[in-house]
């Protein structure tokens, strides 16, 4: 017997979307989450505008109601600055608001919401089974990075590089009205953020790419004091920290009838650390392939996404792999300071589907060539 047509597991941005998406297809949805909503998660809160875009086109409006548009962005490293005026505003909003918000639309459009922590997962022939209970033509893992679901389909977890750390607060910040990321030289790949959520305060945090080893709680408070000497630490509010598995190294979109949506398939930009729009767009996709095609649902989807994001996700490995080196995140800064066109590509890049443009890179290698110039000692040559 088979209970339900979709069964999601987690029901943050990528299963709700998961869940609204199968719905509008007509499946029966069962959503499960080990938490009741509203609830906390770990975030930076930057909403891009393509999130609301496929949000949109599932019906699902009046997300950022309530948040005003965040319109500029700062990009600082240890030797240069760059700003600008977004070409679509951002929005910073809190993921207890977010998430919550999203699963209503799921409930409004007829899923079922059950709180439950999933413990196994069983692949027959014609279904999916959960905890021996419950039936479903195809279950989609949107249980984040430590999926259960991923680690019954026989995947790790990412390590090394392909993982990073972050911590967020929230603080109060008057004034701050663009979005600000500041760079760390020594630790790099790493960065620190300040983003106005619009009442006065701001969400606040600091990650950086995991190297084999541990990342105290203190290492990371450090950082975050470190590149952000404006605020003060004892006034910082729900210090948190998680884990970002990376998309330079993901495991297969999934098996049969079983799929994997957002941080669960490790759909993080490894440029800058964004996944919300890689989850509402990945949980879209597997919604509507799970629903409408249950018995090759592996198969419509993983076809979906290279379509939707294979090139993107190419170009944003390679940006994260140029970028290792400090020299060359600088003169990407530099020359987004000077050429607008550079500046939009690489927000695109790094907060939506953008790609790396040759006109970027050029700009880059134009800046790390006159930097290298400049650097290099004058010797008088003489003749006889």
């Amino acid at each position: 017997m088979i209970d339900y047509d979709v069964l999601v597991v987690g029901a943050g941005p990528a299963g709700a979307t998961a869940a609204v998406a199968a719905r509008r297809a007509g499946a029966s949805v069962l959503l499960l989450d080990r938490s009741s909503f509203p609830r906390d998660k770990t975030c930076g809160d930057g909403i891009a505008p393509h999130v609301l875009d496929v949000l949109g086109a599932l019906g699902v409006e009046d997300v950022a109601a309530g948040y005003a548009p965040v319109r500029a962005l700062s990009l600082e490293t240890p030797d240069g600055w760059a700003g600008g005026e977004l070409r679509r505003p951002d929005y910073t909003i809190p993921r207890y608001v977010l998430d919550a918000r999203i699963v209503d639309a799921a409930v409004g459009a007829g899923a079922e919401l059950r709180r439950h922590t999933v413990r196994s997962v069983r692949v027959e022939a014609d279904r999916v089974v959960v905890d021996d209970t419950i039936a479903a033509k195809v279950v989609i893992g949107a249980d984040g990075a430590g999926s259960l679901v991923r680690r019954a389909l026989g995947h790790p977890a990412n390590r090394g590089r392909h993982l990073a750390v972050a911590m967020r607060g929230y603080v109060a910040f008057p004034g701050l009205t663009d979005q600000r990321i500041v760079t760390s030289g020594p630790r790099w790949p790493a960065y620190a953020w300040a983003f106005p959520i619009g009442d006065g305060t701001a969400n606040v945090g600091y990650g950086e790419v995991m190297r084999g080893r541990p990342l105290s709680r203190a290492h990371l408070l450090d950082r975050m004091a470190d590149l952000l000497p404006e605020i003060d630490l004892a006034d910082v509010t729900r210090l948190r920290a998680h884990h970002l598995p990376l998309s330079t190294r993901r495991p297969p979109h999934g098996t049969g009838r079983v799929l994997l949506v957002g941080d669960a398939q490790s759909l993080i930009n490894p440029f800058t650390g964004e996944g919300i729009f890689y989850a509402v767009l990945s949980g879209s996709l597997a919604g509507h392939a799970a629903a409408v095609a249950p018995a090759r649902a592996a198969q419509a989807y993983g076809a979906a996404l290279r379509r939707r994001l294979g090139r993107h996700l190419r170009h944003s490995a390679a940006a994260a792999w140029l970028a290792r080196t400090p020299a060359v995140i600088q003169a990407a800064v530099r020359a987004a300071g000077n050429d607008r066109q550079v500046f939009d590509s690489i927000v695109e890049l790094g907060l939506g589907d953008g790609l790396l443009q040759p006109r970027t890179l050029g700009r880059i290698a134009r800046e790390l060539t006159v930097r290298t110039e400049q650097a290099r000692p004058f010797v008088h040559g003489g003749g006889r």
